[in-house]
């Protein structure tokens, strides 16, 4: 989890204005506060490291899974609209339309997160 954390903020850095733009077209909270798409690589970067050093694993996991549990809302949200936007996941380097893969992404990093939250109480 800590390597995909962060593999996956670097690529949001390398172009962290276009993320930010793309993201707030389908995560709800970007979407009422354009300052979330600027935060969310450094939240990314933040639990790929806490995983990495393996600082406080439990908060680690419940922190993972209230943020990626929460973007899945929106993912969620937007692939039952009839409006489909690309995958910021990656950030604006590869052009990935948001689909099932990136639902899949996110309910997997939360059941992990989950059950190796379940593991450690």
């Amino acid at each position: 989890m800590a390597g995909f954390f962060i593999v996956f903020s670097f690529f949001k850095f390398l172009d962290l204005k276009g993320f930010a733009r793309s993201y707030a077209m389908y995560d709800l909270l970007a979407k009422q506060w354009k300052g979330y798409g600027y935060v969310y690589p450094f939240l990314e970067l933040g639990l790929g490291v806490l995983y990495l050093t393996a600082i406080n694993l439990p908060a680690t996991h419940v922190a993972t899974i209230v943020i990626m549990g929460f973007s899945t809302i929106g993912v969620i949200r937007n692939m039952l609209s009839p409006n489909q936007v690309q995958c910021a996941c990656l950030g604006t380097v590869f052009k990935l339309p948001l689909g099932r893969v990136t639902l899949v992404e996110d309910l997997l990093m939360v059941a992990m997160a989950g059950v190796m939250l379940v593991m450690q109480i």
